[in-house]
């Protein structure tokens, strides 16, 4: 989804309390920019910090049942279908990502802790080092961006949007195949798998910085104030991403041991 504000050019005082209507000389309807009410940069990061506890709280939630005896399968695929059920509703409804966000957080959560709890019984410690994969890999990009030593170009993002693309596809592809008792070579944990994985995960991680630039450019655009869910929204979606490809990986080096 592109960034893309609906606020009309406002030509008033900043930092007013309220949007409200004024009329030019022409008698055009000019309104009022309530900075109060647009996109920031540190609302952003405030509003991923909160779906970021709510992944968590959802993610303990599938755990603690696995751990305790229960069969975690419901929760974690229920999980999974809902929270791209929200992603969706919030690709066409994104005045509604106040609430839509946060739901997504909580149960996009009970399916990263039912495949956490998976890998970990098959090998154990493995979902400590996906996460600890995960947040380097993080604060490497977002040291790299901030200091802009990676610059985002349009030429990167449609590199990048290109590789997200081919990647979703063939994993499409390989999932209606597998109907058909057809196993793609990814599944496995031959030296090619291992290869895959690691060019889907540095995807995923420079897809990070695509999310980076969306949300300053969208506060330097001064979309509206709900946008900062969205932002926040996006970084989560390619953090749990990142994290299952680093699952994934190591499961597949493990395997090899």
């Amino acid at each position: 989804m592109r960034l893309k504000s609906n606020n009309p050019f406002l030509r008033s005082k900043s930092f007013a309390e309220k949007n409200t209507t004024l009329y030019d000389n022409d008698g055009r309807p000019v309104q009022i920019i309530d900075y109060n009410n647009t996109m920031t940069v540190n609302g952003a990061v405030t509003k991923t910090f909160i779906l970021f506890a709510l992944l968590l709280a959802g993610a303990a939630t599938t755990w603690y049942s696995a751990y305790t005896g229960q069969n975690p399968l419901v929760l974690t695929i229920g999980g999974a279908v809902i929270g791209f059920i929200m992603v969706i509703a919030a690709t066409f409804s994104p005045k509604n990502l106040p609430y839509l966000a946060p739901a997504y957080a909580l149960f996009e959560g009970l399916f990263i802790g039912g495949i956490s709890a998976m890998f970990e019984v098959m090998y154990p410690g493995i979902v400590m080092q996906a996460v600890f994969g995960t947040l380097v890999t993080f604060g490497v990009c977002l040291a790299l961006y901030r200091f802009r030593v990676v610059k985002v170009t349009e030429q990167f993002k449609g590199i990048v949007i290109a590789s997200i693309f081919a990647i979703g596809t063939y994993y499409i592809i390989s999932m209606l195949f597998s109907f058909f008792g057809v196993s793609f070579f990814h599944h496995g944990n031959s030296l090619m798998s291992i290869g895959f994985s690691v060019v889907v995960i540095v995807v995923a991680a420079l897809s990070l910085f695509l999310d980076f630039d969306m949300i300053e450019q969208g506060a330097q655009r001064r979309l509206p104030k709900h946008m900062e869910w969205f932002g926040a929204m996006g970084l989560i979606i390619t953090l749990v991403w990142l994290y299952v490809e680093f699952l994934k990986l190591l499961s597949k080096l493990q395997s090899r041991d």
